[in-house]
């Protein structure tokens, strides 16, 4: 990596971790809860469901993603751990977002519920608990987790800006970054990794990477990653 690369990186990092870039993005609804969190209208588990879907619709266009995040949140009556815990889920195959059905839903929640009879937060889980007892997926350790890792930055890291920062037992150190075919190709292009695979190995070399950057906290990097983006538009063909 040049220096020029690495002061790039770190100034697209400090521009656009900035809460101006995400009000119409999927961590707009968890963030929406822990608000009320802190004016005792929500609570620690309402975050947490509200992250955990918005993790998982976060795939197609943004405007789409919150679209459809409204539409399950309206369904739930803005009141996702009371939705979760009483059971009567909707479940039928029709879709709510792209190929997820509100059967896929009622199973969640279902899996959310006996979570939540055992510990009253899912902080305690790592990647591979919450893939397959939170998402139902089956057990893969190469997988790259992407909303699993989008979902932990969320709730861990804590500088006050985009972030929520309310998992507090969890080192910001011990983050990986969220990797999807976008992030990939944007890694690849700032030389941050030249694996073929996107796999997990591939996203702790990227993450890696970061740490060199953001000792400490290296999913901040997310943020430079975002900041490319913006900064290099794909042209319309």
């Amino acid at each position: 990596m040049t220096d020029e690369t690495r002061q790039l990186l770190l100034e697209w990092a400090e521009t656009y971790n900035d809460p101006l870039y995400f009000q119409e993005d999927p961590i707009a609804f968890p963030t929406r809860f822990a608000s009320a969190m802190k004016v005792g209208k929500a609570c620690l588990q309402d975050v947490e469901v509200a992250a955990i879907f918005a993790a998982h619709f976060a795939w197609g266009r943004r405007a789409m993603i919150v679209r459809d995040c409204g539409r399950l949140f309206d369904e739930m009556g803005w009141k996702p751990y009371d939705y979760v815990m009483r059971s009567g889920w909707r479940n039928d195959d029709s879709s709510i977002h792209r190929t997820v059905k509100w059967s896929e839903i009622a199973a969640i929640c279902s899996r959310l519920r006996e979570a939540y009879l055992r510990s009253e937060s899912l902080e305690p889980m790592n990647q591979a608990q919450m893939r397959t007892l939170i998402f139902g997926q089956k057990d893969d350790p190469k997988a790259p987790n992407k909303k699993i890792n989008m979902m932990r930055r969320w709730m861990v890291r804590n500088d006050g800006k985009v972030d929520l920062g309310i998992w507090k037992s969890t080192d910001p150190a011990s983050l990986l970054i969220p990797l999807d075919v976008h992030v990939y190709e944007v890694a690849v292009a700032l030389g941050l990794t030249s694996r073929k695979q996107k796999d997990i190995v591939t996203v702790k070399e990227i993450t890696d990477a970061f740490a060199d950057i953001f000792p400490g906290d290296p999913c901040k990097g997310d943020f430079s990653l975002f900041g490319y983006g913006v900064t290099h538009p794909k042209k319309k063909e």
